[in-house]
């Protein structure tokens, strides 16, 4: 029997147990922005990576200050080389959410909150190693970063990933895959507010000596959305918008908040210098931009490239295709493609719905990719 077709039928033979550790991850809530529900659902993390893999030769928790704690652990391999495995143990669900939404099992689909994006990635992460060594099959060293702020912009966790990944010697991201998809290229985010003050006064009584700010915001949008270019893969987004104290008060105060995706890293200065020249018409009126750039666009760099063949290399050894797919959203692997560094993403779990009542995976798609995934790590002893 050669190392693919063990991989395959081992990870079959696995899947109750691995079914079993995403169940406890997923009953552990860990909110974004809930510190001790994070600092909770780390400590069992932490307490089962051991349990499944033993002592690490290197662990170290990081102080992720008001948001989720790092935890970075590192299993020695049996040849050179360290794979960086990046998750983010952050869920977008609140505590509470298991009471009304427990972990249900319908035919080939499992429901839960968190099950998707991106607990069943950190399972198969884990459970890629574990086999590994139980088919003696050699491997580099493979490096755990879980990080617990993803969902809200790794605010935290950048500079810990940011290091990890040059440290290492490839990167892969355990965030869910596309229909069975990697993800190979990823748009940037910037995340603006737009704060408008104007003169209050009544509506009625002494119109002209009050400055709408809600009348100046509705001058600014339009402005605004005209700086996209979908054509250069430039979308702009207004998804909030607040302002007004009263029908009849003229408005003292408004704003909006503004998501931005581009693909080309030559559109940042471009919309900055757009913001840098909002203006409107009455001189009464400030206006005031903050915010910025939170994640970089993810493109094919030449390291990467060379990953992905690997990939698909270790896709074919198990009988299967593996595409590579584009999307909109944005994860910790931009942070490491801007620094042109070799990353993949989208090597997780296969479903549907992340950030909705109908986030599920399918449990038998995860044999075949939880083979890809240890196969991948084994062929990248000599990357």
């Amino acid at each position: 029997m050669n190392d693919a077709t063990a991989l395959v039928d081992r990870a079959g033979a696995a899947l109750p147990d691995v079914l079993a550790d995403l169940r406890r991850l997923v009953e552990s809530e860990t909110p974004s922005n809930d510190k001790q529900a994070l600092d909770a659902g780390l400590a069992d993390i932490g307490n089962w990576l051991t349990e499944r893999l033993g002592e690490p030769a290197a662990r170290e928790r990081h102080d992720g200050g008001r948001y989720g704690d790092i935890l970075d652990v590192t299993f020695p391999g049996t040849a050179a080389g360290t794979v960086l495995l990046l998750c983010h143990y952050d869920t977008v669900w609140p505590v509470g959410t298991l009471a009304e939404w427990p972990f249900t099992t319908e035919g080939d689909r499992i429901t839960a909150p968190g099950c998707l994006d991106m607990k069943l990635g950190i399972v198969h992460g884990v459970w890629a190693l574990r086999l590994l060594r139980e088919l003696e099959i050699p491997h580099p060293s493979v490096r755990f970063l879980l990080n617990g702020d993803e969902e809200i912009g790794s605010h935290a966790s950048r500079p810990h990933i940011e290091r990890a990944c040059t440290e290492s010697t490839a990167t892969l991201v355990l965030e869910p895959s596309r229909a069975g998809k990697a993800k190979i290229r990823r748009k940037g985010l910037g995340l603006f507010d737009l704060a408008v003050r104007g003169v209050e006064s009544h509506a009625g009584l002494d119109p002209a000596a009050g400055a709408s700010a809600i009348h100046a915001l509705a001058e600014l949008i339009p402005a605004v959305t005209a700086l996209a270019d979908p054509g250069r893969g430039t979308t702009i987004n207004v998804g909030l918008i607040t302002g007004g104290t009263g029908r009849n008060v003229v408005a003292g105060r408004a704003g909006c908040e503004i998501d931005i995706r581009i693909q080309d890293p030559a559109e940042m200065p471009r919309i900055d210098a757009g913001f840098a020249s909002l203006a409107v018409a009455d001189d009464r009126i400030e206006v005031e931009v903050t915010g910025g750039w939170n994640r970089p666009p993810m493109n094919p760099n030449p390291p990467s490239e060379r990953l992905f063949d690997h990939a698909r290399g270790a896709a074919e050894d198990i009988g299967r295709t593996l595409e590579g797919t584009s999307v909109g959203g944005v994860s910790d692997a931009n942070f490491v493609s801007a620094l042109g560094k070799p990353v993949l993403d989208g090597l997780g779990a296969v479903g549907a719905g992340p950030h909705s009542r109908g986030e599920h995976v399918v449990p038998s798609e995860s044999p075949g990719q939880l083979a890809m995934l240890a196969g991948l790590i084994s062929r990248l002893c000599d990357f």
